[in-house]
């Protein structure tokens, strides 16, 4: 199972990452731009195709390593339903009747294929539905998500971010209740997401467009399902609401709120929560960043109330929702004043720019990196017991291309070498981690923390380095933050728990690998040979 999580995750992130930049290409020629527009936050026309790159990836790899069953082709056939109507409605406007008839025909696809449908009611789990009042709610439900998810996607990086978040924690509690299928269809949109999320964060180079924001609603909707279904494990259905977290409540929040002024609620405007962020001066990386947050607290509220009845978890959720239709009625009656822009400005990293205004300190993180990610990598080599033939033959060729790379095309000796970096870490983490599980051990917290204080340096470079040509994004805290969190959750030592871990330190590294290139471009040769050591050491261990 291992094997299967972490290859599912990775063809689907590189399959996206490949297909975006030819995408992108295209998106003018065929009519796939985002223009302007009154309720726009972007000021330049932007290509809306990454949720075509990130649902293809997920979708071939589902299909190649998600159980061969009945339930998993409903899940492609819906999916692949909904996103042809919002590729559709990206391309030429449609009206609101094609694409709620392409969302309920999705949903019919999974409920009368598959037989993904609420079975049973809240307060009392042994009652079963009926199927004429079964079949209604989880059309509507999945109808509802699919719209709320789509009417997030309003500054970069923020439905993605938040349905990567909502994927987290469904993933994690199928690992907890042993649902391989969950984990399945869920792992590999979680490797397309990151791989659309580096180009989706601001400034957007790229938008997921309609198609993508209601696949990823559906997604997640029938994987609530799944995951909270009484045949299949312990979870009460309630927990569907915190999973999907802020999208439910925003749209809530919206619709209270036009319907207290008098307003359709169906009439679009600039009153979700990340407008009225926004207005209140917050810049658009920290109201996304803040809109995370939120996320990240009531998806971990359905970890903690995972065994709870729903005789506590849907008072919960109502009292919840309660105070957010409060706020949002108090915000568009004007009770909550527009600071102005002196006192709306409080940046929180000022502080830290304050303390970190001494030379050495600016110097420190990018030096930290040159020296321990070399360290790191080479002696990582000497970590595996036992390299798997496929990763062998893999690190075997692409040890020769980048030698024959670096010897006879000079001129791109930075690309070999980025290749051969990203490449051969990918395989050296993996088979690292798989070396200690198999032999029974947990990873060393000494490994976690290694990474923790390589993700802060990150981090630090990033931010405070003015000769560093990246900019910190909400993507970045949100790696940083599974880097940290993810190692210690309960069960997370084992098995293939430490997948979400495994991402973040990926993350890390490729971090690290373009601040070094950029910092220390006249010794790109030097980082070559690390590359060239990773790669060879995996070979030779496989072929001995």
């Amino acid at each position: 199972m291992t094997s299967e999580l972490f290859f599912s995750f990775m063809t689907s992130l590189l399959i996206c990452m490949a297909l975006i930049p030819p995408l992108r290409i295209l998106a003018d020629r065929f009519h796939f731009m985002d223009q302007p527009g009154e309720r726009k936050v972007h000021q330049h026309p932007v290509p809306r195709v990454g949720g075509i790159a990130f649902a293809l990836g997920a979708c071939v790899s589902i299909a190649w390593w998600a159980p061969k069953s009945v339930t998993t082709l409903s899940v492609l056939l819906g999916g692949l339903i909904i996103l042809g109507f919002g590729v559709w409605d990206d391309r030429v406007d449609l009206g609101y009747r094609p694409k709620l008839l392409g969302q309920v025909l999705a949903a019919f696809a999974v409920i009368l294929i598959g037989g993904i449908r609420f079975e049973s009611v809240p307060f009392s789990l042994d009652a079963e539905l009926p199927v004429w009042v079964s079949i209604p709610v989880t059309v509507l439900f999945l109808v509802a998500v699919s719209n709320a998810v789509n009417l997030t996607d309003g500054l970069d990086g923020l439905a993605g971010g938040l349905s990567f978040l909502t994927l987290c924690g469904i993933a994690y509690l199928a690992h907890l209740s042993n649902d391989s299928l969950v984990l399945l269809l869920a792992v590999p949109f979680m490797g397309g997401l990151l791989g659309f999320l580096r180009y989706n964060t601001y400034p957007a180079r790229i938008f997921m467009g309609d198609g993508g924001s209601q696949l990823l609603g559906f997604m997640m909707g029938v994987l609530a399902i799944l995951l909270t279904d009484s045949s299949r494990g312990p979870f009460s259905p309630g927990l569907s609401l915190f999973l999907l977290g802020l999208p439910f409540l925003d749209t809530l929040g919206v619709s209270a709120q036009r319907l207290a002024e008098g307003r359709s609620p169906f009439v679009g405007d600039r009153t979700h929560i990340h407008h009225k962020l926004l207005a209140m001066g917050l810049h658009h990386y920290e109201a996304v960043t803040a809109i995370y947050g939120i996320q990240g607290l009531m998806v971990a509220s359905a970890y903690f109330l995972r065994w709870q009845s729903d005789v506590l978890i849907i008072p919960l959720y109502l009292g919840l929702a309660g105070i957010v239709l409060a706020l949002f009625i108090a915000a568009g009656r004007g009770f909550f004043a527009k600071p102005s822009p002196e006192s709306a400005r409080v940046r929180s990293e000022q502080w830290l720019e304050d303390v970190l205004n001494r030379h050495w300190l600016h110097d420190l993180p990018i030096r930290f990196l040159a020296v321990v990610v070399p360290l790191f990598l080479i002696t990582t080599v000497f970590l595996p017991t036992e390299v798997p033939h496929d990763i062998g033959y893999l690190s075997t060729g692409l040890f020769l291309i980048v030698l024959l790379g670096l010897a006879f095309i000079p001129r791109l000796a930075p690309y070999f070498v980025r290749g051969g970096l990203y490449l051969g870490s990918t395989c050296l983490l993996y088979v690292s981690d798989a070396s200690w599980l198999n032999a029974g051990f947990p990873i060393p917290t000494t490994y976690h923390l290694l990474f923790g204080a390589m993700a802060i340096m990150v981090l630090l470079t990033m931010r405070f380095d003015s000769q560093s040509r990246f900019q910190t994004t909400p993507l970045d805290y949100l790696m940083i933050c599974l880097a940290v969190i993810v190692p210690f959750l309960p069960g997370v030592q084992a098995n293939v728990s430490s997948l979400g871990f495994f991402a973040a330190k990926l993350i890390v590294l490729f971090f690290s690998f373009e601040l070094l290139l950029h910092a220390f471009s006249d010794r790109v040769k030097q980082l070559g040979l690390v590359s060239l050591w990773v790669l060879f050491g995996l070979g030779i261990k496989m072929w001995l």
